[in-house]
């Protein structure tokens, strides 16, 4: 088979398990181990596979997301997320929809700060919903 066609097999394969409600990260790592097996063999896929598990499990980028996690769940139990909350009401508390806006400016400074956008969203969704439920703002709004 060539790669052009195991391309476009790929794709369709991706497609149907999709629409079967596989998991997206889950069908793309089957259609991908299938279609590398496909080309080089059974032991380049195997390889392959042990090889890229243990550099994306190593990789720095990675490794900091458990840390930026334990960092948001401190700021929850300690309060310090709530004291911000205050603070930040106190100041925009009167406009419609200040808190909120606050909230969007707070998640990307940290996704600035932390060079991570998935870090941000865990971190900063565990420390917001919260408060912006004490809050009283329209869960569809704070999710």
């Amino acid at each position: 088979m060539s790669a052009a066609t195991a391309g476009v097999v790929g794709i369709l394969a991706l497609f149907v398990l999709l629409v079967l409600r596989v998991p997206v990260a889950f069908a793309m790592f089957i259609v991908g181990f299938v279609g590398i097996w496909s080309l080089n063999g059974l032991n380049a896929a195997t390889s392959l596979l042990a090889s890229e598990a243990f550099t994306l499990g190593s990789s720095p980028e990675l490794v900091v997301i458990p840390l930026f996690i334990l960092m948001g769940n401190v700021a929850s139990i300690t309060g310090m997320s709530r004291h911000l909350y205050d603070a930040a009401y106190a100041v925009i508390g009167s406009v419609k929809g200040g808190l909120a806006s606050a909230t969007v400016l707070g998640c990307g400074g940290f996704a600035a700060l932390s060079g991570s956008s998935v870090a941000s969203a865990l971190t900063m969704g565990k420390v917001a919903l919260g408060e912006m439920e004490r809050y009283k703002y329209d869960p569809r709004l704070s999710t």
